[in-house]
């Protein structure tokens, strides 16, 4: 019978390996040709693997979270498979089999470092799974006995009872009664430890051990299972990378606050004349300021190579825009943002978040940025200290907009004190020491400001 071994092909400059992320088949699964098989994971972009043949699955490179290097076999698929028999078939399809001779095996009872009866495929795809004799296999443990929810009885004593075991009315004092009656405990379930009567020490004991049926006191919160996740894919690449951002780089954060009330005053009559082009948020106007301020602070729109000792700093403006997905934080970076305007960055904005939110982002459309925004929108806060996008120097966050009471300037105000509604917003930037000093940091900042609160010099040359 004819197969063919899938190899993971090359899925980007650079990349030596790829992490599995998600299997779509089985083994044993037919396929169809073009079916998809796996997403696999690179520092760039998560990309979806398509069998070019049909046939059955016989052989799978390892599990997800393992790491399978370019050119090593993914798949092994048997194109002519259907009318396989058993002796035909590699020992991996028939895992079921063993499971099902075994039923008292469970995965933690299996040896270490494999699954279900079969050895490790191991990481980087290089392992076969294969059937355990069963003379390797530990012996099945018999189940636990169930311990006992309430009161241990003596071995030489009755087992408690409750009211519904005797069949008849409970006994217990006014004061157990009203206790129970505002706790809504049925004295009914409740079982005694001796005698007939239901005591104070009776009714603890309920309540600790929930009755067998998950009861809790009011105004508790019930407890939950603890739960593993593995930390892989996207996962996995952020942790990677915040560590290390924090292990290489010393952060210093910078805040300032800013009137946006002119800002926004702005961005509502655009919006009122926009037609048939994108609603503008406040990130296209801010990336506009942004980019107008950074030709004066060359050091912040930076990239540094510690391990070179080479700051490069960039004339144009690739920024990085944070966007938060299912699969977590991802960082498209909108190209030459300088030569774009609010409305081209209103829809370039709205193009990369939705590509990130469906995982459809091309590997061109990630990394090399040379600067961050990161924002919160409305879940905003006073301040934040975001983590700078390693190898960038720096990275920006505005937060929440608030509206407050403000003091009129004197000269505006005439005789005596006024006051006027103002919207009010934080805006952070974190920055590596090595590169950018507080001073430079602070005066970026005071510059955007300086923009922002009079937003007429955005479109002024």
């Amino acid at each position: 019978m004819a197969r063919f071994t899938f190899k993971l092909p090359d899925i980007g400059e650079g990349i030596s390996e790829a992490e599995i992320v998600a299997w779509h088949v089985q083994v044993g699964d037919r396929v169809e040709e073009d079916q998809q098989l796996a997403d696999m994971m690179t520092d760039k972009a998560t990309v979806e693997m398509e069998s070019p043949v049909a046939g059955v699955v016989v052989e799978r490179a390892g599990e997800v979270g393992d790491q399978v290097s370019i050119g090593a076999p993914l798949v092994v698929i048997e194109t002519d498979g259907e009318g396989a028999d058993a002796a035909d078939v590699p020992p991996a399809v028939q895992e079921d089999t063993l499971e099902a001779e075994n039923p008292g095996v469970e995965e933690s009872q299996i040896l270490p470092g494999t699954g279900r009866g079969t050895a490790p495929a191991g990481r980087g795809g290089g392992g076969t799974p294969r059937t355990l004799p069963a003379e390797e296999l530990p012996p099945a443990a018999a189940p636990p006995a169930e311990p006992p929810l309430h009161h241990q009885p003596s071995a030489d004593g009755p087992p408690p009872r409750s009211g519904e075991d005797l069949g008849r009315p409970v006994l217990a004092s006014p004061a157990v009664r009203a206790r129970a009656r505002d706790l809504g405990v049925d004295l009914a379930r409740v079982r005694v430890a001796e005698g007939d009567r239901i005591r104070h020490a009776d009714l603890d004991a309920f309540l600790r051990y929930g009755g067998g049926d998950g009861y809790h006191p009011p105004h508790v919160s019930r407890a939950r299972d603890d739960e593993q996740v593995r930390v892989i894919g996207m996962r996995r690449r952020i942790a990677e990378n915040m560590a290390a951002a924090k292990r290489h780089i010393p952060h210093f954060t910078y805040v300032e606050e800013i009137e946006v009330t002119a800002l926004e005053a702005l961005r509502a009559q655009l919006n009122a004349r926009r037609g048939e082009r994108p609603k503008l948020t406040l990130l296209p106007l801010l990336i506009v300021a942004l980019c107008r301020t950074l030709p004066d602070f060359p050091m912040l729109n930076a990239r540094y190579d510690d391990e070179a000792g080479v700051v490069t700093r960039h004339g144009r403006v690739h920024l990085g825009m944070a966007a938060q997905t299912d699969a977590g934080l991802t960082v498209p970076v909108i190209r030459d943002a300088q030569d774009r305007n609010v409305w081209q960055l209103a829809t370039e904005i709205a193009r990369l978040a939705a590509a990130a939110r469906a995982g459809k982002l091309r590997p061109d459309e990630l990394g090399n940025g040379t600067i961050t925004l990161t924002s919160l929108g409305p879940l905003g806060g006073i301040a934040t200290t975001p983590v700078i996008n390693r190898p960038e120097v720096a990275i920006i966050g505005p937060n929440k907009i608030v509206e407050r009471p403000v003091f009129v300037a004197p000269e505006e105000a005439g005789r005596g004190d006024a006051i006027r509604r103002a919207k009010l917003m934080n805006l952070s930037i974190s920055c590596d020491h090595r590169v950018v000093d507080g001073h430079d940091a602070a005066s970026f900042v005071q510059a955007l400001k300086g923009l922002i609160e009079a937003p007429a010099l955005l479109f002024v040359d």
